[in-house]
């Protein structure tokens, strides 16, 4: 992590706030509570805030506001008395079936780790993982605190076609699918959450900062929450936690 805080200029109507060159926790928290600040400040001009693993992407409109007067005011918003990291943090539940056709990497993740396909689900159920942002596409999670146990290799040749919600290994990062797209994750499981839905607002209830966890269900359950999205009757499980409370 920098000692302090780079502004840098990404064309004429953007600019980039970088807190340092690695993805680190301790980053991440603090580009979490500057995106806070920013949001509950509502600079006139501001039109888009877009966290990433070791900086926030600022768009503005240069009408309404300078390069010069944007800048100040994210230093004031961005000095050490405001960046707080907050004791309480999301957690997101994701219900996930693994392996067989939902899942039909796991034997491999199993065999590279030298384990059984119950205790690959054991391991990366049984970790919190930060979302240290969202990209790719719309809802894309890349998530942090992988199990080294349970790292894995991409695909050496990407399928065409991979199903929504399908949760994947790759190297030391785990993630979800929220559309139907080609990609070279190792798939282990598949969640019957729509994690896009561009009929709601907003379209991705998964933020950058957020933790998820997953919790795994059998095919009947799959079945039953499947049918509970699609007529809107199912209820996301987000909870506030203390940072103590997470499994990580």
């Amino acid at each position: 992590m920098y000692k302090e805080i780079k502004y840098l200029s990404a064309g004429d109507s953007a600019i980039v706030m970088e807190f340092g060159d690695t993805i680190e926790k301790e980053i991440n928290a603090s580009i979490a509570a500057v995106v806070e600040n920013l949001k509950k400040e509502k600079i006139d001009g501001v039109l888009d805030i877009l966290p990433t693993y070791r900086s926030i992407l600022i768009n503005y409109d240069p009408i309404k506001i300078s390069y010069e007067e944007i800048v100040e005011n994210l230093k004031k918003l961005s000095n050490a008395n405001n960046i707080k990291e907050s004791d309480k943090v999301r957690l997101v539940e994701i219900p996930t079936l693994y392996g067989k056709e939902y899942g039909p990497d796991i034997e491999f993740v199993a065999e590279n780790a030298n384990l059984s396909i119950d205790e690959v689900i054991k391991i990366h159920s049984g970790t919190d993982y930060l979302v240290y942002m969202m990209g790719f596409m719309p809802g894309f999670t890349y998530l942090g605190g992988l199990d080294e146990r349970i790292a894995t290799p991409r695909l050496k040749s990407p399928r065409l076609k991979i199903e929504a919600g399908s949760v994947g290994i790759a190297a030391n990062q785990t993630g979800m699918y929220p559309l139907e797209s080609p990609g070279g994750w190792q798939l282990i499981g598949r969640t019957p959450l729509k994690l896009y839905d561009d009929t709601k607002e907003p379209p991705v209830f998964i933020q950058a900062g957020d933790y998820i966890r997953y919790i795994p269900i059998d095919e009947k359950k799959y079945k039953k929450i499947e049918k509970e999205v699609k007529n809107n009757s199912y209820k996301i499980s987000i909870k506030m936690l203390k940072r103590s409370d997470l499994h990580e």
